[in-house]
């Protein structure tokens, strides 16, 4: 009972100070509400990036199975993924993996190289990512044809220059005109726009766009424009979801099979289906939501450090009133639970503020992002709103206690001699 009436004397006192020093409390609580914000806003966009960037990798399909080059363990990401040169698969690695009778369970298989050019019309010029595929693309990647068509198998192998356009960079080069038949030059190479896809909307940030897709037969983009024989990417499709066991079993053992590999520790290549992919982005951005975390509790210090100063000042201006409380009769104990609550309930206000801001900054956030076309959702954690209270608490506390134990151990006798 003495404790709880104490701890709301002393919640009343410090309400009271913050509104007669409102300057001052402004400037004490700054560091906990941006950190606090902080708190909110990275969590809530992380949550909202995250379940975007998960939510495209769904849509392209949860019977697809990736082949990537260079070795990996089990659970971690292939070499290729850190930015190391990999060349160990080729063309004739996924004509093998296509052949139904060798691979089981797989339905088609899809073959890609990237790359970066100016891209030139009649009228604009652009620099854009082009992609290098198989005429078998189109079936793999389940895309639609909005005018045109998709190139052929022959063009896919006899370097012919044609090229596929997204709907986006169609218009950007063509001002919005029928791009079909039209030139574009990519590289000093001349190509003939045969097909333009159809408009499927905005991807996740970092991700690959379709509708800013510039795609040219695989063999035309290795020795046109890259000049290159291996391949960065092969896709396969699984027949259905309960064949992706069988088929990456099957395709591995036809890979060692090409490379002449005879140790599973030898392997040269990566095979991940799309539930491993989900998993190994959903773990990649939680290592950067958290790190990010990490970095936000920085202001939270700084606004403890700010507290903690408040608080000092605030002991040497109340020497006066620590003394006339002992010398009626409070305790050390009184005086120092009385100045950790007052460190506590500034902290705390500022959490409260901070929590607020943060929503409104992430909500505004997800609605300008939404209108740039990103399918985007106002993710809220509960989790987080309760970690921000208890961290601007815990603030509170922590470094209040010095300032606290500071104040009770004044002397009644020389306190109320102090002027």
């Amino acid at each position: 009972m003495w404790l709880l009436y104490t701890i709301v004397k002393a919640i009343k006192i410090s309400l009271k100070n913050l509104i007669a020093s409102k300057m001052r409390s402004f400037l004490t609580v700054l560091g906990i509400v941006i950190g606090v914000a902080a708190v909110i806003i990275i969590f809530s966009i992380g949550l909202s990036a995250q379940e975007l960037i998960l939510d495209q990798i769904r849509n392209v399909g949860s019977n697809l199975v990736m082949v990537l080059p260079g070795s990996s363990n089990k659970d971690g990401p292939p070499a290729s993924v850190f930015g190391i040169s990999a060349t160990s698969l080729t063309y004739d690695d996924l004509e093998e993996l296509r052949k139904k009778k060798k691979v089981l369970g797989v339905e088609d298989g899809a073959g890609y190289v990237m790359g970066t050019a100016k891209l030139k019309s009649d009228t604009e010029e652009l620099t854009r990512s082009f992609s290098g595929t198989t005429a078998s693309y189109i079936n793999v990647e389940n895309v639609t044809i909005e005018s045109g068509r998709f190139f052929t198998k022959d063009e896919e192998r006899n370097m012919s220059r044609v090229v596929i356009l997204g709907s986006d960079i169609s218009k950007d080069l063509f001002g919005g005109r029928d791009s079909l038949g039209k030139i574009v030059e990519i590289k000093d190479q001349n190509f003939t726009v045969v097909g333009v896809l159809k408009e499927r909307g905005s991807s996740a940030m970092g991700m690959a766009d379709q509708d800013e897709s510039v795609i040219v037969p695989l063999k035309t983009a290795q020795k046109l424009l890259l000049g290159i024989n291996h391949l960065a990417l092969i896709r396969l499709k699984a027949i259905d979801e309960n064949s992706i066991e069988i088929l990456k079993a099957s395709a591995a053992a036809t890979l060692r099979d090409q490379h002449n590999i005879d140790n599973l520790e030898d392997d040269d290549f990566s095979i991940r289906d799309q539930a491993t992919a989900l998993e190994l982005v959903s773990n990649i951005t939680d290592v950067l939501r958290y790190f990010l975390l990490a970095i936000g509790t920085i202001s939270l210090i700084v606004g403890g450090v700010g507290i903690m100063n408040i608080m000092l000042i605030a002991v040497s201006q109340r020497i006066r009133e620590i003394g006339v409380r002992r010398a009626v009769g409070a305790k050390r104990i009184d005086i120092l639970v009385q100045f950790i609550v007052e460190s506590a309930t500034v902290s705390l206000v500022g959490g409260v503020v901070g929590i607020i801001l943060g929503i409104l900054v992430a909500f505004i956030a997800a609605v300008v992002i939404t209108a740039k076309g990103y399918k985007w959702q106002f993710l809220l954690s509960p989790i987080s709103i309760v970690v921000a209270v208890l961290i601007s608490l815990g603030i509170g506390l922590i470094f209040g206690v010095y300032p606290a134990k500071k104040a009770s151990k004044i002397s009644p006798m020389e306190a109320l001699r102090y002027d």
